[in-house]
Formats: structure tokens, C-alpha cells, sequence
């Protein structure tokens, strides 16, 4: 088993944890050098254990590192429940039999790379060697399990600071974008040091030109730039970093620097992601800001059942389209199909976030 920087949280919280939300909690783990997050569920009612999914699945939505959860798992149902609130495995407890039972179906309906296991030598039962090989990717031990450790992360580098192209002030620029979305948000400036703490804390740390002196971004707002790739363009002379960016990256308090307009031609984005984001966010305000005459609001009005006859009805017609030879037809009504679907998202409060990290998972 590899160890690893990993922390535990115990639902419901208890002690000093009681202070924070498990998302908060969840946030500055993933922040501070956790590789994983294990969550196990205590609870003792089924109230309890409901309310515990909605957590783990705000865990889930800001965690920036993988998030295993188990506990109270008594049929395939509740391992289904964690999977679907976004943990990238749900942990079956080999201290109880029925665990051990659920192992082959749970890893036959969700696969075996969803599926771990916890285990401790003073179990009184204990699984075939056997049967957790062939259907579990992973058993964590829970005698191994470590008081979570912020320390920093010094990231895997391949490119000595000798290899850049300077500039005549020995520095070179930065170029900073958010990882998610890939929009920019600052320009700033590296020299040798600033670039070796960079790799040493994976915290974006800068040289600042007017103040002369090594700037770790976020170090006084609070609003530090977590490293999730860096490179390099052509000529060696421009770092390219994607970030996970905590609150504004301006000083005046916009998300990114780059908020003034200067002048701008009509154009329509063709980014995927953009344009689904787009498109959801006018359903969405549809829904709080009722257009008459709207078909989108006509589909809010009649309800969820309306929502899902329609989808029905468009994926019936992408069916037929792809049995015919023009491919314009598919595109048409795929697009139909996304745009309800959209609708019941909107309905339903699911974003694009959450399906692309769900497609992401698997």
C-alpha cells in the first residue's frame, strides 16, 4: 500500500471540526497538501445518512483531489448514492460481512476501479484474498491512516531555470490562466527564486518589479493561486501557468485582471464549454426571470413531466436521424436533445461542472 498524505473526515464532524462546514474543511485540505480525502459516515439513522450524502457531494463539488467515501453501506443502493454525489470510490468496510457479500456486485454494476476497501487486522472477518483481488482496486488500511499533515508539495519538474531566455531584467513573464476555464487572469513576473518556490510549495510566488522583492500571491489577501500545470511556450522566454485560483485574482477584487474593454467585434464562441454554459445559463434565468412567450419558460410551466415526454421525443428523433445518411439531421436534433436536457439540468439544479467532473471520474 503507498502512503499517502491523506485526510479523514468523520461524518457527522465532531470536536474542533464542528466549526467548519466539511466543504470549508474539505477546501483547506485539498489546499494544503492532501493527496485524498476519506470520509467515512457514521451516522446512526437514515436521516442521518441522507443528510450525509448531501455533504459528501458538497465535498465532492470543491475538493480538488480525489474523494473516497464509505460507511453505512448496506446494499448496492448507498454504494450507487456515493458514486453519484461524486466520490471517485466508494469504501466498503471488510470489519462487516455484508460488506464483503456486496463486493462482486458492486464491482460487476460500477467497476472495479470504483470500488475500494478498508480493512484492519483486529477484523474478526476477513475477505478472500481471491475475491478482493479480481473486484477491488484498492484496500486502504485503517491502522496506517495518519493525522493529516499540511506540508508543502514540491511539484515534478523537468525544466532547469538555466533554460529560459531572460529578459534584459533577468526575469521572465507568467501568463496565468484559470485551470477550469482556461480565462486569463494576470500577468506577472519570475526571477530564480521566485521560480524555485513556485516548484518547492506549488503556490504561484512571483518577483514583484516595483517592490523589488519575492511576492507569494495571496500571502496577505488570502487569495493564493494553487499550481495545476506549468509550461513553457516555444522560445523558453513565457511560463504559461493554470491555476486553481482562491477568490479574485485582481487586486480590485474582480477574478481576473483583464475586465476592461477596449473594443470588440461580434463574434460567436465556438467553445464547447462555453457555449453549454452559455446557453444553461439563459435557461436558468428564464427560470427566475419568466419571458412571455418563452418556449423555455412554457417548459418550466407545464412541469418535470412536460420536460422528460419532451427528451423522450428528441431522442427518438436523433435516433431516426442517425439511421439516415445526411449528417446535418444529427446535428440538428442532437442539438434539440442537449438543449432539454439542459432544461431538466436547470430544473433539477445539476451544472455542467458537476457532469463534467462525473465524466472526468470515469
Amino acid at each position: 500500500m503507498m502512503e499517502k498524505n491523506q485526510a479523514v473526515i468523520r461524518l457527522p464532524l465532531e470536536g474542533e471540526e464542528r466549526e467548519q462546514s466539511p466543504a470549508a474543511l474539505a477546501r483547506y485540505y485539498s489546499d494544503n497538501g492532501a493527496e485524498e480525502i476519506l470520509i467515512f459516515d457514521c451516522s446512526k439513522t437514515e436521516e442521518d445518512h441522507e443528510a450525509a450524502i448531501g455533504l459528501i457531494k458538497e465535498i465532492c463539488q470543491v475538493a480538488e483531489i480525489p474523494v473516497k467515501a464509505g460507511g453505512h453501506i448496506e446494499r448496492a443502493e448507498d454504494v450507487k448514492k456515493l458514486l453519484y454525489a461524486g466520490c471517485a470510490k466508494a469504501v466498503l468496510n471488510y470489519a462487516k460481512q455484508s460488506n464483503i457479500d456486496l463486493t462482486e456486485e458492486v464491482s460487476k454494476r460500477f467497476g472495479k476501479e470504483r470500488i475500494a476497501a478498508s480493512v484492519d487486522s483486529s477484523d474478526v472477518v476477513s475477505a478472500p484474498a481471491a475475491l478482493a483481488e479480481e473486484y477491488v482496486s484498492e484496500l486502504i488500511s485503517m491502522e496506517e491512516l495518519k493525522p493529516f499533515e499540511e506540508r508543502l508539495r514540491p511539484l515534478n519538474c523537468n525544466m532547469d531555470w538555466s533554460e529560459f531566455k531572460l529578459g534584459p531584467d533577468g526575469l521572465v513573464p507568467v501568463v496565468v490562466q484559470d485551470y477550469r476555464t482556461d480565462e486569463v487572469l494576470m500577468v506577472a513576473y519570475m526571477n530564480e527564486e521566485a521560480y524555485h518556490k513556485t516548484i518547492a510549495c506549488g503556490k504561484m510566488t512571483y518577483y514583484s518589479r516595483s517592490r523589488k522583492s519575492l511576492w507569494l500571491k495571496g500571502e496577505t489577501s488570502g487569495h493564493f493561486q494553487y499550481v495545476k500545470e506549468l509550461r513553457v511556450d516555444c522560445d523558453c522566454d513565457t511560463i504559461l501557468a493554470k491555476v486553481s485560483q482562491t477568490g479574485a485574482a485582481c487586486h480590485t477584487g474582480n477574478h481576473s485582471c483583464f475586465f476592461h474593454e477596449i473594443a470588440k467585434t461580434d463574434y460567436q464562441s465556438s467553445n464547447p464549454l462555453k457555449v453549454f454554459e452559455h446557453v444553461y445559463e439563459v435557461i436558468g434565468d428564464r427560470k427566475v426571470h419568466p419571458k412571455e412567450g418563452s418556449y423555455t419558460n412554457y417548459l418550466f410551466e407545464k412541469g418535470i413531466d412536460k420536460i422528460l415526454k419532451k427528451i423522450g421525443e428528441e431522442s427518438a428523433e436523433l435516433i431516426i436521424a442517425a439511421k439516415n445518411p445526411n449528417p446535418e439531421e444529427i446535428k440538428y436534433e442532437l442539438s434539440d436533445l442537449l438543449y432539454h436536457a439542459m432544461v431538466l439540468m436547470v430544473e433539477r439544479g445539476i451544472t455542467w461542472e458537476e457532469v463534467t467532473r462525473e465524466l472526468a471520474n470515469r
